[in-house]
């Protein structure tokens, strides 16, 4: 019994730390800025006010989809994407750690 319970707590420290360890893929074609929310579907991105598209999503720093109105009154550094149509459709909020590195070619 003393070495299952061993083996469960050895195998979920295992998983925890590679759960810690995942890296975000980012598309080719991301742009980085400064994202301040605004009334949707709004949000201002370097200083220029921007239009959220119908499907747009975005990815808070622990890769969960956050609404754009649990947002306001923040300066959120992020990547996001454009559509064709030069809407907004993909948001990623940054974490410490990728603020340090360049953008992903």
């Amino acid at each position: 019994m003393r070495g299952r319970r061993l083996f469960i707590f050895l195998l979920s420290a295992v998983i925890s730390v590679a759960a810690s360890a995942f890296e975000r893929p980012f598309p080719s074609n991301i742009k980085r800025g400064s994202m301040t929310p605004a009334p949707y579907p709004e949000i201002v991105i370097d200083g220029k006010s921007r239009t959220l598209s119908a499907g747009a999503r975005i990815w808070n720093q622990d890769n969960m989809i956050e609404m754009p109105a649990s947002l306001r009154g923040s300066l959120l550094p992020v990547y996001y994407t454009e559509n064709l149509e030069g809407d907004i459709d993909r948001v990623w909020i940054l974490t410490r750690e990728e603020q340090s590195r360049p953008n992903p070619k």
